[in-house]
């Protein structure tokens, strides 16, 4: 089971652009600003900007899917044929996310929040 798709992360080559580009198109200051990820959030959104996601083999934007079980949920996603792109990963405060590439070639990404 997931809480639904609330997170997008776009793969970007220059994050300051991209930072200058999200920034008007949501009206909002980044609520994380390092040389390797900008984060906004609006609207119960959070959108974020991966200056390293291309080399990761993000090759456009990824949703992320709120799931309570990442393990549990990439290990099901494998089985149904889907490939590992960025196994499970910790991105801070207990945050944690994976990535895969579908049968079809789509990116799906899972985050787990620390638990409450």
């Amino acid at each position: 089971m997931t809480a639904g798709l609330k997170t997008i992360i776009y793969p970007v080559k220059d994050i300051a652009r991209a930072k200058a580009l999200f920034g008007a198109l949501l009206g909002v200051e980044p609520y994380a600003d390092e040389p390797y990820y900008v984060g906004f959030k609006d609207a119960g959104q959070d959108v974020g900007l991966d200056p390293n996601g291309h080399a990761k083999g993000m090759t456009g934007p990824v949703p992320y899917w709120h799931v309570e079980d990442i393990r549990g949920r990439l290990a099901a996603l494998v089985e149904a044929g889907a490939e590992v792109l960025q196994d499970v990963q910790d991105v801070g405060g207990g945050r944690l996310i994976a990535f895969v590439k579908d049968t079809d070639g789509n990116l799906v990404g899972l985050l787990q929040d620390p638990a409450a």
